[in-house]
């Protein structure tokens, strides 16, 4: 058995959501005063490698410490995606069943290559990885509810495209304009406003957040490591999340690894 860590590094140079607070740490004790080196940490939930339970978008949902062990470990399958992968690309389901075989109740990990775009990766570009990268086609969240899925993830910022996000709705809107600058990318990638408008209408702001979550379909975001691994690619294997054990929690940190039999 050979395990591959799927989990970003975190720390406070890593990239925070837009309007979220960062990621703080600093020494509260050190071993030349104190005879022991102690730190103390400030942030939200939602940066570096974690997973987000229905609690997030559902006032009532699903906690992190309520979510089923089961759920969280067990037959999975990575799909390689890169090929069809660009800036504010969509993937759909037709794309990950050409790839490989999924089963219901699987643990679908999404390769899309932009963990290479994070801050520890091997191109790190912030705008890039936050501002463009690519997102869930509508037709995924019945999909995904039809396979059953409990727990999908994405190498990117966010499950959804950046168009059903404040990143190509408002972010920087009367300032520095980058949803501005964002959609009109939108426009020249999809066919011009129309198609735009169509493809990302109002109402799907948030769109596997909102959808999703009432079905305790939930999702991890920020993967990365070895998730390049030219032997996972497009193949079905173990996965386990493992975030810590925080009740009442919306979200957490997580380490995700793929297990890969010899």
């Amino acid at each position: 058995m050979k395990l591959y860590d799927l989990s970003q590094p975190l720390n406070q140079e890593c990239f925070f959501w837009p309007y979220y607070p960062p990621f703080e740490v600093k020494y509260i004790k050190r071993k030349v005063e104190h005879g022991v080196n102690a730190q103390y940490i400030q942030t939200s939930n939602h940066m570096g490698t974690h997973l987000d339970a229905p609690r997030h978008f559902v006032t009532n949902g699903m906690t992190i410490d309520e979510i089923p062990l089961e759920w969280l470990y067990g037959d999975g399958v990575i799909v390689d995606l890169r090929d069809e992968m660009s800036d504010l690309a969509v993937y759909t389901p037709e794309m990950i069943e050409s790839r490989v075989e999924i089963r219901d109740g699987d643990l679908l990990i999404l390769h899309t290559g932009w963990e290479r775009f994070a801050q520890f990766g091997a191109e790190a570009n912030e705008e890039r990885y936050v501002h463009t990268h690519p997102g869930a086609h509508p037709d995924l969240v019945q999909w995904l509810i039809d396979r059953k899925i409990k727990v999908w993830g994405v190498d990117v910022i966010s499950t959804d495209h950046p168009m059903n996000l404040p990143i190509g709705r408002f972010l920087g809107k009367g300032t520095f304009g980058h949803c501005d600058r964002v959609r009109a990318m939108a426009e020249r990638v999809f066919g011009g406003a129309a198609a735009v408008d169509e493809l990302f209408p109002e109402e799907h702001y948030q769109l596997t957040h909102n959808a999703l979550f009432p079905h305790e379909c939930m999702h991890i975001e920020n993967l990365g490591g070895q998730i390049a691994a030219p032997e996972l690619q497009n193949r079905r294997l173990t996965i386990g999340c493992f975030p810590w054990k925080f009740k009442g929690g919306e979200a957490a940190f997580c380490r995700v690894v793929a297990f890969l039999e010899d």
